[in-house]
């Protein structure tokens, strides 16, 4: 990867909806060359996808967590068993497996405290191998993803 890639990759973070031409100028490349660049970076795996960037508050989701979750065993099986529990999990919109005291780090996104509570209580209190949970309310996200991205060319 090269400069003008790296380039072309802070460019379609920002807007992935950026037109060939609109990135082209951009980056200083004819239309031709950017949309050869585009689609080695996309064949190579760097460019995964193309998504919406979703606003949680806009669609009644307005209380959002970060979830620590520790589990009382520690086997494959009750991993297993949790991984897909919250992959069904309609509220769970990420879901990390992490080292530290925690084995798992949730990102959840429901209405509000009423929802939230249900959530803690019937989904996550009802798996047995939970042992412990520890919420961290966002109150404000000031950096998210694709804001200044981290790519950089060697």
């Amino acid at each position: 990867m090269d400069r003008i890639d790296a380039s072309i990759l802070r460019a379609l973070e920002a807007d992935g909806r950026l037109s060939n031409l609109a990135l082209s100028e951009k980056v200083g490349l004819s239309p031709s060359a950017c949309l050869r660049r585009v689609q080695a970076l996309e064949r190579s795996g760097v460019i995964a996808g193309y998504r919406a960037v979703l606003d949680p508050g806009s669609m009644g989701l307005g209380f959002v967590a970060y979830v620590t979750v520790g589990l009382g065993t520690h086997t494959r099986d009750a991993q297993a068993a949790f991984e897909t529990a919250m992959a069904t999990a309609d509220q769970v919109v990420e879901c990390h497996n992490i080292t530290g005291a925690s084995e798992y780090l949730l990102r959840v996104e429901v209405a509000d405290i009423a929802a939230y509570k249900t959530f803690h209580t019937n989904i996550l209190g009802d798996l047995p191998q939970v042992q412990s949970i520890s919420t961290f309310v966002v109150m404000a996200s000031p950096k998210t993803r694709g804001q200044n991205a981290n790519v950089q060319a060697p």
